[in-house]
């Protein structure tokens, strides 16, 4: 009876041992890492966030310092104001040659009128040709007058022009201030990339931030990606795509089993990674396989699992 039980015990023994060894590949579990620095210098007003925290792509969780960058801005803005005012009124500062046009063109309609009415006389011998040629030199004079005057007005709408045009061009580099100082209040926002879990937060609110400076470090962990290593000939039958079954120790002699799919295969063979318990197979030769496998919470980074191809 006693040697029926102990055969038992060692053939469960031998069993579970087998068992365990039903796996072609192993690996840990790793996630796409996103690094969240700061993209502005000053004080950390307010950062709101803690590790654990699941955060959405475009939220926003804190901003630095911004009150240099506003006066600047109102700054710039008082300057283009400025310049606004210096911009001549071309309308109002012609209207003299615009009058002066208008009464010159009235005295030259009278006058066309009485050189007709004077042709009219003379044709009827009514008028002589002196009056006739009197009032014909009128009309040359006050044509004249009206091409100075339109030739004066020219002048000074180019001369007004040149200048609005001169102070325009003044003024461009200051919107494009205005546009780069915008850029840095944006920036100023601490804006979450990604969907994800914060996995370590590196600054607190009150703390100095520097461009450049990292922030959190952030992961989505909704999908989890075991690096596993397949030995050369097991290289041939792995393929792209290719679903495969991901156990993970559960506790307890107990896997839990996970559907995956092949991601990536490497094309260079490695030496086999130093977590590898035993020296004799830390010195083959492997291929590094990436497994996309959906997690449901209860997969961690750095965990072990081992793949069935």
């Amino acid at each position: 009876m006693k040697k029926s039980t102990l055969f038992t015990g060692i053939a469960l023994i031998l069993a579970s041992c087998s068992e365990k060894q039903t796996f072609d590949a192993s690996g840990t579990f790793e996630a796409e890492e996103t690094m969240v620095s700061a993209e502005a210098t000053g004080l950390i007003k307010a950062l709101r966030l803690e590790e654990g925290q699941v955060l959405k792509a475009g939220e926003n969780i804190g901003y630095i310092d911004t009150v240099q960058l506003h006066l600047k801005k109102k700054q710039v803005e008082a300057q283009i104001k400025a310049m606004g005012s210096r911009l001549p009124d071309i309308s109002t500062q012609t209207g003299f040659y615009k009058q002066q046009l208008a009464v010159a063109q009235s005295r030259l309609n009278n006058l066309l009128h009485e050189q007709q009415r004077i042709q009219n006389l003379v044709k009827a011998d009514a008028a002589t040709a002196k009056q006739l040629d009197d009032v014909n030199a009128l009309v040359d004079e006050t044509r004249k007058q009206l091409d100075v005057i339109r030739k004066q007005d020219a002048a000074q709408v180019s001369v007004l022009k040149t200048q609005t045009a001169g102070l325009r061009s003044d003024v461009l580099p200051l919107y494009v201030q205005i546009e780069q100082l915008n850029d840095q209040l944006a920036k100023s926002y601490v804006i979450n990339p990604v969907d994800g879990t914060v996995l370590t937060q590196f600054a607190e609110a009150n703390e100095m931030a520097a461009a450049g400076k990292a922030l959190y470090k952030i992961a989505d962990l909704t999908k989890m990606t075991l690096r596993a290593y397949a030995t050369g000939d097991q290289f041939s039958s792995i393929k792209l795509n290719q679903v495969v079954e991901v156990l993970v120790d559960e506790g307890t002699d107990q896997y839990k089993t996970y559907p995956g799919v092949v991601e990536w295969i490497s094309d260079k063979a490695e030496f086999t990674p130093k977590t590898i318990q035993t020296k004799s197979e830390r010195a083959n030769l492997v291929y590094a396989v990436k497994i996309g496998v959906k997690n449901d919470g209860f997969l961690k980074i750095g965990m072990y699992g081992e793949v069935k191809f």
